[in-house]
């Protein structure tokens, strides 16, 4: 038997549980489910704690992200899986069968996500995981179902179980014992892409990451920080540059992040010629913190036994921009 933990990480969140919650609850008998508390100062933990006392809650004393909440909420579970689901979430009747059945029969896949439509339009895909991520050949993520911002529709197209490379952090389901043989999530990276880097983690330890079609959920994104908000912008660019310190072996890493600075350098004129001035700013602030937290992502490096690229041979800058491919199937 498996023991599953849905843990849910809450900040200033009530409106999202009252309107989620209930879902979890009802459709997660298989699991004890858990409410992470960044720190709240609404009423959060007290609606939680009358309104559904079954479920555990587990207060942090700072609102460290989405890493660092998961990470010191986690290490209060006994669980065989964690189920990391944002508060913006939908679940469906069913939701866990087809997660905890691949955990049971596929002793090599250590996380999983499940197919990911949008909340607000329920026949498409949703930005943040699709239908399962990648990376191409300089490290920037794409999905199946999405490219940069060009959202597919379900038609079915991706009902099929494959192996990816990273699994979305909105609902990413992780065997314990992986999640703590590769050090849990880095603190350093607060929020964004942290998922990446540890799916990335769990391959170079020789595991597997895949998407479950057969499981559904809908979700809001956004609802923490929006894609209008330049701190995102921030966090998504330095935190792709420290996916690729901590992980890309060898030498390949000198000419890959030069590649990528240069490439980021593009993208914030993109945002100036958009008039988007804070995010041209933001990419800019990104490189700054990355150049100071440099040392310390060389030092986890070191840390990473068997780093191993698993990059796309594509260009999904060059795909998308240039040939015009805004599908993954197209690629």
């Amino acid at each position: 038997m498996i023991t599953i933990g849905v843990v849910i990480l809450n900040w200033n969140g009530i409106e999202l549980l009252k309107q989620f919650l209930p879902d979890v609850i009802r459709y997660s008998p298989e699991a004890t489910v858990y409410i992470a508390d960044n720190a709240s100062t609404d009423a959060s933990v007290q609606y939680v704690k009358e309104n559904f006392p079954q479920a555990i809650v587990i207060q942090n004393t700072e609102n460290g992200g989405y890493a660092k909440g998961y990470n010191d909420a986690l290490s209060k579970l006994t669980e065989d899986v964690f189920i990391l689901l944002n508060s913006d979430v939908q679940v469906t009747p069913y939701w866990l069968e087809a997660i905890i059945s691949e955990f049971k029969n596929e002793p090599e896949v250590a996380a999983m996500q499940p197919k990911i439509l949008d909340f607000k339009n329920p026949d498409h895909f949703e930005y943040a995981g699709a239908a399962g991520g990648f990376i191409d050949q300089f490290g920037y993520p794409y999905c199946r179902g999405r490219i940069f911002d060009r959202i597919e529709k379900d038609e079915g197209q991706y009902d099929n179980e494959v192996n990816v490379f990273w699994a979305s952090g909105a609902c990413l389901a992780i065997r314990r014992q992986g999640f703590y043989e590769v050090g849990g999530l880095d603190e350093d990276y607060f929020a964004h892409q942290e998922e990446i880097d540890l799916c990335w983690r769990l391959q170079n330890f020789g595991h597997q990451v895949k998407y479950i079609p057969n499981s559904v959920v809908y979700h809001i994104g956004g609802a923490t920080l929006s894609s209008q908000n330049p701190k995102k912008t921030f966090y998504n660019f330095r935190n792709s540059l420290f996916n690729i310190v901590k992980n890309v072996p060898g030498n390949q890493i000198i000419l890959l992040i030069s590649v990528r600075l240069i490439l980021d350098g593009l993208a914030a004129f993109k945002f100036l010629f958009e008039f988007k001035f804070k995010h041209f700013t933001a990419v800019f602030k990104a490189h700054r913190s990355f150049y100071y937290y440099l040392p310390r992502m060389l030092k986890k490096r070191q840390n990473t036994p068997n780093s191993s690229t698993y990059f796309t041979e594509i260009s999904i800058v060059w795909s998308h921009y240039l040939e015009r491919i805004n599908k993954y199937s197209q690629l």
